[in-house]
């Protein structure tokens, strides 16, 4: 009988987790995947997540915000037969909190001393007061909009 109430028991503690980790913006990487623009394994550099849905269900991580601008702004390139049109969602992991964010609601700092997995980044915040701090603690350069970003902007980080 003790073995049954700790099984429920851990069952429903797993539940729990799991829950939280919904509401908090986690993202469960598969260890498989591979960011459609340079190749590198996602899961080995969970805090800058990045992802992409399209309308078929398909979902693209990414190693880093910067990638998944490059693939957003130039869609057929990375991955043909997909089109931007068909984005539905795209998500970014919030530098401070390490949940996933609205990328088209986040504030991100260019040209910040601190980088990411492929080198100079974008750095999400979700608040503009969070942004700016950063910005003045590591030397940042501008605090983006979403629609700010550009190809220019993302070439002038690599």
């Amino acid at each position: 009988m003790k073995r049954i109430v700790t099984a429920v028991v851990l069952f429903c503690l797993l539940i729990v987790a799991a829950s939280f980790a919904a509401d908090k913006g986690v993202v469960a990487v598969p260890a498989d995947a591979k960011c459609p623009v340079c190749g590198m394994f996602v899961a080995k550099y969970p805090d800058w997540t990045a992802t992409a849905r399209f309308k078929d269900g398909t979902t693209f991580y990414y190693d880093g915000p910067k990638d998944m601008f490059s693939h957003y702004l130039d869609t057929a390139r990375y991955t043909p037969g997909k089109r931007q049109a068909d984005i539905i969602a795209l998500a970014v992991k919030e530098y401070y909190l390490l949940t996933m964010i609205d990328a088209r609601s986040a504030f991100f700092v260019y040209g910040s001393d601190v980088y990411g997995p492929m080198g100079s980044e974008l750095i999400p915040f979700s608040t503009e007061k969070d942004a700016t701090a950063f910005k003045l603690d590591h030397k940042g350069k501008r605090i983006l909009r979403f629609n700010e970003i550009t190809r220019q902007t993302i070439k002038s980080l690599n």
